[in-house]
């Protein structure tokens, strides 16, 4: 049989984690490296390769239901070669290292289970109550696969050159970065976004250090409604529209 598609074989890697196309992870176990992986994320695999849910601790399940950021995972282990994908998004491999790496949860694919992560909050600068964004923080040594929609901006942070993003483009940031959640809107204003602009909640990211954006963002159309209450509509709190779009139905 011969077919163009023979183009699109295995990739050859020593490497752990070989990005095998622009939307496809291979992640190598030799029997003593787990990796943690979204749920229902293998595509494929090749071995002896184990699948198990990934146990959470009290603090972590309570923690998913206060703010709705949080993991969840599939532990791999066993000796072979496993593919994962999620909805045919971009895939990326990232070092996290001592400045550690702060990410919205539903954009990590996978991470190596040496890495430890917990939830944080952005809060607004207007400190309205569930206008605040909850993100993960990534500390450790190891890598995570991270995922976009389409391909990515990298924007770089210095002191003397600060970035704004929309809230609900960026996907990653340089956890020593300082951080704020803000509208560019007057105060009797502040549950609008941005008038007639389409534009809502954006953060502010100062320092040294990197911010990664996609060329998407996960709100549903103007005046959608979805989750509950008014505050859902604009993806605030808990139980907005963001919170229920975890795989960008929207895009």
């Amino acid at each position: 049989m011969q077919s163009a598609l023979f183009a699109h074989a295995e990739a050859q890697s020593q490497d752990r984690y070989t990005v095998q196309n622009p939307q496809l992870l291979r992640v190598s176990l030799t029997g003593s490296d787990d990796v943690l992986a979204r749920k229902g994320a293998m595509v494929a695999y090749q071995g002896l390769i184990d699948f198990d849910g990934e146990y959470q601790t009290a603090s972590q399940r309570g923690a998913r239901r206060r703010t709705g950021e949080g993991l969840d995972l599939m532990r791999c282990s066993g000796q072979g070669t496993v593919y994962l994908a999620n909805l045919a998004q971009y895939v990326h491999v990232v070092d996290v290292d001592h400045d550690g790496l702060t990410v919205d949860s539903s954009y990590v694919l996978a991470l190596d289970s040496t890495l430890h992560t917990e939830v944080i909050a952005v809060d607004s600068q207007y400190g309205i109550s569930g206008s605040g964004k909850y993100q993960l923080n990534i500390s450790g040594r190891g890598k995570v696969a991270l995922m976009t929609s389409g391909q990515p901006l990298m924007m770089q942070v210095t002191p003397d050159k600060y970035v704004n993003a929309d809230a609900d483009a960026i996907v990653a940031w340089s956890t020593s970065l300082r951080v704020q959640m803000q509208a560019q809107t007057h105060s009797t204003g502040v549950w609008r976004r941005r008038g007639n602009t389409g534009e809502g909640w954006e953060l502010s990211f100062l320092g040294t250090g990197f911010a990664l954006v996609q060329p998407s963002e996960v709100l549903p159309p103007q005046n959608a409604q979805l989750g509950q209450g008014v505050a859902a509509q604009f993806g605030m709190g808990q139980h907005g529209s963001h919170a229920q779009n975890q795989n960008n139905a929207w895009n």
